[in-house]
């Protein structure tokens, strides 16, 4: 039997939490992208926020840009120049570009982002358009005409 492993469509989306609930359990893929590390929480009922560890990046260096239900997110280091004269022995820290990219479902908008201590948190809500939320209808109750009632002649 064939394992078919949907978490890389988990990994890169944001408000399709009913779908992806039900295949949660599927493990995490063996091979994919994974610089920069980042996480993806629910904060709300309608809100979400995506945590992004961008350690080493300044807020110049990284660009955010969200277009037809597409987050790009794109990280480009300057020219690094050795400070002190000071002579590199080991890089364990990286230093490379990146781009990451994520699905949005529908109606989900970016509210805003911060960078503090090393993370970029994205913050997103969902907002539905009111045409597009259930409504309640009210029933209305009709008196009975009396004028049509059927009477009967009894013959003894």
């Amino acid at each position: 039997m064939r394992h078919v492993d949907f978490s890389p469509l988990y990994r890169s989306t944001v408000g399709f939490d009913r779908l992806f609930n039900m295949i949660d359990s599927l493990g995490q893929p063996e091979g994919g992208q994974s610089y920069p590390p980042y996480n993806i929480e629910k904060t709300g009922e309608d809100a979400y926020r995506i945590s992004m560890a961008v350690a080493g990046f300044a807020d110049d260096e990284i660009s955010i840009e969200a277009h037809r239900n597409v987050l790009t997110i794109k990280g480009e280091r300057g020219q690094e120049t050795e400070s002190d004269g000071a002579e590199l022995l080991y890089r364990g820290i990286a230093s490379r570009s990146f781009e990451r990219r994520f699905q949005l479902a529908d109606h989900v908008d970016v509210v805003g982002a911060a960078l503090k201590n090393g993370l970029l948190h994205i913050d997103l809500k969902r907002n539905i358009p009111e045409e597009l939320k259930p409504r309640r209808i009210a029933i209305t109750s009709v008196p009975a005409d009396n004028s049509r009632q059927i009477e009967a002649k009894t013959v003894n």
